[in-house]
């Protein structure tokens, strides 16, 4: 799966096109632009996934969850972790039993049957190397869905106790469709699971829920302000630092 937002931007210097949002991809793309009810056998395979996964963590890392409550019940959102492991992204998936959906490359789609497998998880294809705008659009299009998006602020996985400069996209995002940014602290992935290893200790993790940070409503036919990009991005990060320095009290580093 892609780590992060593909726009290269960093805080207040994302595009703001008004471009239309809309389903993009080729045929073979068709399972991940799943924006209605997922199948039966799609809810149940991701179910039995996330169950499995969590319940690793549970065990193997001794997870602890603080602040499931600021996690939507219903409606789109962005869900804003740190990114220090691979582990991150199986982690994220404890916090709420809601379908999340995540970026992945479109070369995954290939193969039918793995491209229906990732899509049931909740993965949809983004070409890496292409256009930002276009990753923007696909992302648009699963929020006003109605659906959960996972995207890392920080981009790739990063080190060390300080966040890294933020990507500007889940900001320009939340305040183009107006939903939520719940942000993530993570502590203890990186000692589970340093960036650069393939180790897994069994070292404890925690993650902590921030409550859900609302876009400011713009008007409407307004362009998104730079401005509004910046200052949406600043809170968002003086949130998940605090967030990510909660996370890590007492644990081993």
């Amino acid at each position: 799966a892609l780590e992060g937002p593909v726009w290269n931007q960093r805080r207040g210097d994302a595009a703001v096109s008004e471009s239309s949002p809309g389903p993009a991809g080729a045929s073979q793309h068709d399972l991940a632009w799943n924006l209605e009810r997922p199948s039966r056998r799609a809810r149940l395979l991701y179910g039995v996934v996330r169950a499995g996964l969590a319940g690793f963590c549970y065990l193997w890392f001794r997870m602890e969850v603080i602040g499931r409550h600021h996690v939507p019940a219903r409606g789109g959102f962005i869900l804003a972790p740190v990114h220090r492991s691979n582990l991150d992204t199986p982690m994220v998936a404890a916090v709420t039993r809601r379908r999340l959906r995540f970026m992945g490359k479109d070369g995954l789609w290939s193969n039918r049957a793995v491209g229906w497998f990732i899509s049931a998880l909740g993965a949809f294809p983004v070409s890496r190397g292409t256009v930002d705008r276009d990753a923007l659009r696909r992302c648009q299009t699963v929020l006003e869905a109605g659906q959960p998006l996972v995207l890392y602020p920080e981009g790739t996985r990063q080190l060390g106790p300080v966040l890294h400069e933020l990507f500007a996209g889940p900001a320009f995002l939340a305040l183009r469709t107006g939903v939520p940014i719940v942000p993530v602290g993570i502590g203890g992935s990186e000692r589970a699971q340093r960036k650069g290893t393939k180790l897994m200790r069994p070292t404890k993790v925690r993650l902590v829920i921030g409550a859900p940070i609302y876009p400011p409503a713009r008007g409407e036919g307004r362009n998104t302000s730079r401005r509004a990009v910046r200052e949406l991005t600043e809170q968002l990060r003086l949130e998940l630092q605090d967030l990510f320095d909660q996370s890590r009290v007492g644990l081993r580093q």
